[in-house]
This record gives C-alpha cells, structure tokens and sequence, in this order.
C-alpha cells in the first residue's frame, strides 16, 4: 500500500466522520453519527499501526508534499507528510486514546441533546492534532496547532447554557493565544532567516541563523537561534500548560469528561512537547533555551502538583496532575532527554486518559456529583472502575513495572545527568514531586473508593457499575498502562528507535543512562537505590495516614497553616493577578483610548472639532455677502489695493 495514500487516509477519515456527523447529524441519528465516527478513528488508528508496524521493520521516512497551497516571493507553503518513527509513534497513540474516547462517549452522552454535535468535535479535534504530528512543515504545524486550539474552545464550552463553561472556554482560547502569538512570531523570524518552512531544509540551513543577532531592546543583541526557540517554547508553553500559561487548563474541565481525557492525555497538551521534540536540532543549538525549558518544566512539575492536594473535585485533582506530568516531560525536554519525554508523553497518555475516564464513570454513577467529600466506599459498588483506576494511579505514582514508573525515573536519572543550566534545580523539583504526586493521587483514591460513605441515600440507593461501552475502554487503557513501559522502555528509550528523528547530543543523559542500561528487570532493580521509590511509599502511606486513619487531620494541618493553605486554594493567585491586574489594566488601558483617545480626540477634536471650525468660519465670513452692491464694490477696492501693494513690494 502506498504510504502517501494510507497518509491521507489517516487525516481524512475523521475529518469525513466529523462532516457527516457535524452536518448530516439530524439525518444519520445519534446512532449513525457515533457509528462514522468511531468508524473513521478507527480506520486512522489501523493506518497508524500499519505504519507504526512498516517502520519497525525497517521502512524508509516518508517525505513528501502532496500539494502546493502557494508561493510567496520564492517561499513554498506546501502541505505535506512526514513519517518516521516520531510521528509513527504520536499517530498510533493519540489514534488509540481518541477511540477509547469516542467509545467510552457513547455511554457518558447518551443523554445529551448535543450528542452528534459533540461526536463531531471530538472527531475533528483528531483530525487537527493528526495534522500536527504528521506534518513536514512549519505551514501545516501551524494550521493544526490552530486548529485543536480552535476545536478545544468549542469542546470546553460544549455545554454553552453553562456560564462556568463559557468563562472557560474564553480563558483557554485567549490564553492561547499569547502563546500562539510568540509561536508564529518565531515561524516569521524561520521564513526570514532560513528561506523555508519545510522542517529538513530548515534543520540544514540552520548555520543561516547562528552568529545572527535580533536587537528586541536597545543596545541588548539576542541570538537569532535563542529568539526562535523561546517564540517556539511561548507557544508550547500555551498548549502544554506550562507555568504562568497553565491556568486556562484546570478550568477546561467545565468540558465534558471524555474530551477532559482526550484534550489532556494524547492531544492538545501534549502537542507542545511533541513540536520542542520534532524541532530538537533546532533546541539543541541554544543552550540558554534548554536552562529557560528545564526552569519553567520544573517549576510547572512541582508547583502545579501541590494545587493537587487541596482541591476537592475529582477531575481538577487528574487535572493538575497533568500539569505536574506535562512539568516533568518539559524538564526532560530541557535536560536534553527528548527520547525520555516523549516516552513519558506516551506512557501518560494510557494511564492519563484511564484517570480521566475512571473520574468519568465514578461521576455517572454519582449523578454528576464531582466533590470527592461527598463520595467514599464507591469500591463495592464500582469494581472495575475502581481496579482500572488502581492501576492508573499507580502508574502514574511510578509503581516499579507499571509504564509510569520507567519513563518517570528516566526522567529524573535523566536530570541527575544533565548538564544544562538548571537541571540540578529541576532533579530536586521532580524528586519532592515524586511524593507530591503519589500524596494526591492516593487522596483521590481513598476518598473516592475507600473510607467511611459520604453521598445521600438516594444516591446510593441507585449506585452501580457503569455499562460496558464506559468500562470497556478502561480496561483497553489499563492493559498498555501496565505493560507498555516493560515492553518498549529499551528500543525506545536506550535503543535507536528515534535515529535520526530526535537530536541527542554525544554527551547527553540518555547516552549517558544507556551505558548502565542492561534491561527493564536491572532498571527496575537499580531504581531501588534511588530515592525516588520510596518517595512514593512515603506519599501513598502519608495519604493513607491522612485520608483513611486519621480522616480529621487534614483540616487541622490546613487551619494551622492557613496562610500556606490559601495560598493553594487560590492557585498561587495566578487567576486573581490576571483578572484584578492584567485584564484589569488592558481594560482600563481600552476604556482610556476609548474615552481620551476615540471620544476626546478623534471624536471631539478631530471630526466634531473639524466641523465646529468649518461652521465657526462660514458664520463668520456668511456676514461679507450683505447683498448690497457699494459692500462689494468696497471689497473690490480693497482686493485690487492689497494686491498692487503686493506687487509694487515685489518689484
């Protein structure tokens, strides 16, 4: 079969599905539109795998452009593929965790009146993110990176009649696009220094950009390559949620439950990791890039996953553990570990996408109820919820053999080794994140499923295990949670999986960590004498300690340390300083112009101003036309005097 058919085939497929559903919707019914649907992500995760298989064989990348969408003064924008083993791999995944989605909706919205219509979304938001991790080009990266920008708005704020989910969907949207801004800011200064957007041309023409320098203050010359990799990383920085543009995603989940799953676990969020790797070359030549990477990876890694301990509501606390595991594969972007991030990117999409789903299925079988206070005992009710969710979060704590636990320790071996500036500082961040994250990930789970019950009668008269449509795709994600990392953490991590798609300098951490690397059954036997596992001991014991023995003690740490405690709720005051200071300021800033500048000086000065000078005169000069014959002969006079002075002064 040909790779550039079964490409298109690949992109296609949703895209059809989500026309048929989006517009056809009344005409196929509810059934027919998560038929095509499910049918169409379907066909893309079968390429994708086919694909995948062909390249583990030993299949050539695949480069090549389909069309021309046009020329400007010698630059070429054309749309295009690029398959290797990188975007092999994000097809396969991102494909898998949107079908278990798209299955898993079926039982979630059956009751919604916008069943079709959200059937469609979700479609074309895997459309738009396949676009992304397929492209060759910095034209198509853009259009896709726009485009699961654009659907993700319309999914946050699926539920309109909701002010909550507007308010969301317009925080995500602009958020966004202060990222986005730096982001094509950077592709700019691409097209004017390298004379290409294609990715290969580009990486060659690199030399082009270095020695250069862009003057953006006074008399402070930047280098051309820093500039464009910091523009590039502001944007990541929007779509992956990276500290201080994190605070659109905790609010994304005024979205409902599987879009939460899909947006956080294999889309949109990991979008940015995957671009700062598929543009690694260019990263690899701006070591003041990597320090500003691994800072801000870090300090998203630990700062956001404290939120986690304070907040009560089962999909934020998964919530900003995505934030906290988008930290960590950031720091290893940083640190120079791209293989390492992308393999904790794909880890965390199976066991990220199963948290979300299993929050998903405890919120069905409580009506909609999402306060974890008001839940507990659910174990007995919710058997396969709960096992499935076990095994999430036990893969995400970094259980030893579970998928999290070898792309996690990689990771932080990885910022123990790393020589770029701020690692040492990051290798901190993610050890005291290592207990952070195994503290609220177990408070989720013994406040959900273990301990005392806490809902009213009526709802736990009517408790039961979710349908299989919901609990199928759990199990799906759970089985990869468990195994994927003991089956791939050599080839993709330590072996040449990512040759010649990822740059790795010949002293980097991971060359470094492959050197001890001698199978996942040492690795795991290695781990035991590093800190990091024991952190996560002492993480679930504090919160077994904490939630099921002593339930009361809690609320006594946070009433006697108040000030640290408010500091939590209110999410560092990130939300206040935007609303009371920035959009405070841009408002008053708009207000000033609208009055000082629109009303005052356009307004008043310049177009009634102009007319009340016009009108001033015209009453002035109306008093010369008297009518009477000796005021004009007068006038006369004097005209032709003047003038003959005039002209006697000139000769």
């Amino acid at each position: 079969m040909d790779f550039a058919a079964v490409c298109l085939m690949i992109v296609l497929a949703p895209l059809a599905a989500a026309l048929v559903a989006g517009l056809g919707g009344r005409y196929v019914g509810r059934a027919g539109a998560h038929t095509v649907c499910i049918a169409g992500v379907a066909i893309s995760f079968a390429g994708s795998a086919w694909i995948l298989a062909r390249m583990l064989g030993g299949a050539a990348v695949f480069n090549e452009n389909v069309y021309t969408w046009g020329v400007s003064d010698g630059l070429a924008m054309n749309i295009g593929f690029l398959v290797d083993r990188l975007s092999a791999l994000m097809m396969t995944v991102v494909s898998f965790v949107s079908l278990a989605v798209h299955v898993y909706t079926i039982g979630y919205m059956r009751d919604d009146p916008g069943y079709a219509r959200f059937f469609a979304y979700i479609s074309l938001f895997t459309f738009a993110m396949l676009m992304l991790v397929m492209s060759n080009n910095f034209l198509q990266l853009f259009f896709g990176w726009e485009g699961v920008g654009l659907v993700s708005y319309l999914l946050i704020g699926f539920w309109y009649k909701r002010p909550t989910a507007i308010f969301a969907n317009y925080k995500a949207f602009i958020v966004n696009r202060i990222g986005d801004f730096a982001f094509i800011v950077a592709i700019a200064i691409i097209a004017a220094y390298m004379s290409s957007l294609d990715y290969t041309e580009v990486f060659q023409r690199i030399p082009r950009a270095i020695g250069h320098d862009l003057f953006l203050t006074p008399g402070e010359p930047s280098k051309v390559i820093t500039v464009i990799c910091v523009g590039l990383f502001i944007g990541a920085m929007g779509k992956s949620a990276q500290v201080p543009l994190h605070v659109w995603l905790p609010d994304s989940m005024e979205g409902p439950t599987p879009i939460s799953a899909l947006i956080h676990a294999a889309t949109m969020v990991t979008a940015g990791i995957f671009m700062v790797a598929r543009l690694s070359p260019l990263f690899e030549m701006s070591p003041d890039a990597l320090h500003f990477i691994v800072v801000i990876g870090a300090t998203t890694a630990l700062f956001m996953g404290l939120l986690g301990l304070v907040n009560n509501d089962i999909k934020r606390v998964v919530a900003y553990s995505t934030l906290s595991q988008l930290g960590y594969m950031t720091a290893a972007l940083g640190a120079g570990a791209y293989g390492a991030g992308i393999f904790h990117l794909m880890t965390h999409a199976f066991f990220k996408a199963l948290l979300f789903l299993a929050a998903g299925s405890v919120i069905i079988a409580m009506h909609h109820e999402q306060d974890m206070r008001r839940m507990g005992g659910l174990r007995k009710y919710l058997p396969v919820t709960y096992w499935t969710c076990l095994v999430g979060a036990l893969a995400l704590i970094g259980f030893p053999g579970l998928s999290g636990f070898f792309s996690k320790d990689i990771i932080i071996e990885a910022l123990h080794h790393s020589r770029t500036e701020g690692a040492g500082y990051a290798y901190w961040c993610a050890l005291i994140g290592v207990f952070v994250t195994a503290l609220y990930s177990f408070r989720l789970v013994f406040m959900t499923f273990h301990g005392r019950e806490r809902m009213d009668e009526h709802t736990r008269e009517h408790l039961h295990e979710s349908p299989w449509v919901v609990t199928a795709p759990l199990i799906a994600l759970a089985i990869p949670s468990i195994a994927i990392g003991w089956l791939t953490v050599g080839p993709v991590v330590f072996g040449d999986f990512f040759a010649g798609a990822l740059a790795q300098a010949p002293d980097g951490p991971i060359v470094v960590l492959g050197e001890e690397f001698h199978g996942p059954a040492a690795f795991m036997l290695h781990a035991f004498g590093s800190p990091a596992v024991y952190l996560a001991l002492a993480g679930v014991v504090a919160a077994w300690y904490l939630y099921l023995k002593r339930p009361e003690l809690p609320d006594r740490i946070a009433a006697r340390f108040s000030r640290t405690y408010r500091l939590l709720v209110n999410k560092y005051y990130f939300d206040w300083f935007n609303e009371n200071v920035v959009a405070a300021g841009v408002r008053n800033f708009g207000t000033s112009l609208w009055k000082r500048g629109d009303e005052t000086v356009i307004d008043g000065w310049l177009v009634n101003g102009s007319a009340r000078a016009v009108a001033a005169l015209s009453a002035a000069v109306r008093h010369v036309q008297s009518g009477y014959l000796y005021h004009y002969a007068f006038a006369m006079i004097i005209g032709l005097s003047l003038l003959l002075g005039w002209l006697l002064l000139r000769s």
